[in-house]
């Protein structure tokens, strides 16, 4: 490819709506262009990275006898309600009415399609396992997109469905699945973690999500210093921390004015803020979970939602706590109005432990002291309901535990039978019984995984992408465009490099050095080579490897040999 025919509109300037690394190069390298909030415009260089990826994962799903299919992104609502998620899944849905008064949506996902298609054409245990999988559009509705190609509302998805006849052969394919994606994720450059997690709107018993680890990741993961233990935040179940017992003191009302946060509590009371009790309510589907933790801990919403039910979690308004006889910034159990099943107090069981302790007394400008949940906390649910933090230890083997960011670029889940049971999609076994699927589900972000990428690898001049997946795998910069030999060595050598594969590009723009070298830096060319006065001089060329900045002076005809070979222990670091 010749520079001066790419299409590759670089910025000289960072782009002020960019909020992240990926989305700063992005936008500036001429990868991508925004068309509205959410959606985005992939141009040449973005779209090679991307079909590299792709390419990646069809090799790597084909080697486990998966196979591509391609199902509509237009789906009937009828499919959805029959699963019971048309009214589930939220306001993420786009949904759309065709000229027919038909509603229908477009697909955030395929769990619902791919059952009803396979329901009518697999009927027996001698079909099975099946596994099919599909790379195109999603679309979801995010309230704010952000962040680039990160939380947009149209990205691309690999998607795969499994159809098994048991639980066994579901954990077969689940590990073919785990397996397939640690070699995916390998090749394409990423360090990631592969930590338990919640199945969120999918569903199923048990999942893992693949993160990379970033600092911009919108995910936080827990990890074991010692031993393999790994868990999304949202997952990790932390011990319960035990503390001293002491006598117990009668309670004491005692006037905190202004004073309606547990900092303020802190200074006010004068305790260590281990002794004070955070409170915080949440409005799910019209229940309202009143949730208590100490006054260190933050209170695990995903796990709130498990244990409750619902869909639908929001903040509870003030009008919904005055119902209940809570007042905000002061509220806790002691002297909550609970009558009824619409109102539920869940305490976590750390603290449970704490004896003398701080908490609101649900009038306005004032706490308890000396408060022992196990005494003064009645009609309670004890729950694990808070995030692990770096105090906590390992649950497996108690060692001490730290938490990271990451970004999730692939999730396997192990579904049962959830929708087969739901859509009645069934096979007969060896005993001519009908049984429903035992179903997985295996989605990787594509999109999501080139702005990963950037995220990890990146300085402050651009890009530095790993070969794999890199839009070309070097640049040839002939520095003067009016030095005729100087201009035929990089011709001859672009000729020589072309010839098994088009990866090169030759900066023929009338350009000064300078320039070349910035729009080299900021795409993220893994090897530049640099054709000079020393070329035309002295016949040597320069190799210089984007990742090291290391420079590498070779003889002209040495030069294709040694770029490929550089190329080559380039590619050696992720395989």
């Amino acid at each position: 490819m010749l520079a001066s025919k790419l299409y590759c509109p670089t910025l000289r300037n960072d782009p002020v709506e960019a909020d992240i690394v990926s989305h700063k190069y992005m936008l500036k390298a001429g990868m991508i262009r925004k068309n509205a909030s959410g959606f985005y415009s992939f141009l040449p260089l973005a779209r090679r990275s991307i079909l590299k990826i792709e390419q990646i994962i069809r090799e790597e799903m084909n080697k486990t006898g998966a196979q591509e299919i391609m199902m509509p992104i237009v789906q009937p609502a009828e499919i959805w309600q029959e699963s019971g998620r048309w009214d589930v899944y939220g306001k993420e849905m786009f949904k759309l009415v065709d000229r027919h008064g038909k509603e229908h949506c477009l697909a955030p996902t395929h769990e619902e399609l791919i059952t009803t298609l396979v329901r009518n054409e697999l009927r027996s245990y001698k079909q099975l396992p099946v596994n099919l999988y599909q790379i195109q559009n999603k679309y979801r509705d995010e309230i704010r997109p952000r962040f680039g190609l990160m939380r947009s509302r149209e990205f691309v998805m690999k998607d795969a469905y499994s159809f098994d006849m048991d639980e066994e052969g579901l954990a077969l394919t689940y590990q073919d699945m785990y397996n397939a994606y640690s070699r995916i994720f390998t090749r394409c450059g990423l360090q990631y973690s592969i930590v338990l997690a919640d199945s969120g709107q999918i569903g199923g018993k048990y999942s893992h999500e693949f993160m990379a680890l970033a600092q911009s990741g919108e995910a936080e993961v827990v990890s074991c210093t010692h031993c393999e233990y790994a868990a999304d935040i949202e997952q990790a179940e932390p011990k319960t921390l035990t503390m001293d017992v002491e006598p117990m003191v009668e309670l004491s009302k005692f006037a905190t004015p202004h004073c309606s946060t547990i900092e303020e509590l802190v200074k006010v009371a004068a305790v260590p803020i281990e002794k004070t009790i955070k409170a915080v309510a949440f409005d799910i589907d019209g229940v309202l979970a009143l949730c208590m933790v100490r006054g260190d801990h933050d209170v695990n919403d995903v796990a709130v939602q498990r244990i409750v039910g619902g869909n639908d979690v929001t903040t509870a308004s003030a009008e919904l706590l005055k119902q209940h006889g809570l007042v905000p910034g002061y509220m806790s159990p002691i002297g909550a109005n609970k009558t009824d099943e619409s109102f539920v107090i869940l305490v976590d069981p750390t603290v449970m432990q704490i004896y003398n302790g701080v908490a609101g007394a649900n009038e306005e400008g004032y706490h308890y002291r000396y408060v022992t949940p196990q005494r003064d906390f009645t009609d309670v649910r004890v729950e694990t309901i808070r995030f692990m933090t770096e105090q906590d230890q390992c649950p497996l083997c108690n060692a001490p535990i730290q938490r990271a960011h990451g970004i999730e670029v692939g999730q396997v889940f192990q579904l049962g039978t959830k929708y087969s049971e739901a859509l009645q999609a069934t096979f007969l076994d060896k005993t001519g019984k009908a049984k429903p699927f035992v179903m997985g589900c295996y989605g990787i972000g594509v999109t999501r995984t080139l702005a990963a990428s950037i995220e990890q690898y990146h300085d402050e001049n651009g890009i530095i992408w790993p070969v794999a997946i890199a839009p070309y795998e070097g640049v040839i910069l002939p520095l003067n465009m009016k030095d005729e030999s100087m201009v035929t060595i990089a011709q001859n050598l672009y000729v020589q490099l072309m010839v098994d594969n088009d990866e090169f590009v030759l900066d023929d723009r009338n350009e000064r050095a300078g320039v070349k070298f910035k729009d080299a830096d900021l795409i993220g060319y893994p090897i530049q080579v640099i054709v000079g006065k020393d070329a035309v001089q002295q016949g040597n060329i320069e190799i210089k490897i984007r990742r090291t900045g290391e420079k590498y002076v070779v003889p002209i005809n040495e030069a294709a040999s040694q770029v490929q070979n550089k190329l080559k222990e380039l590619r050696q670091l992720h395989q």
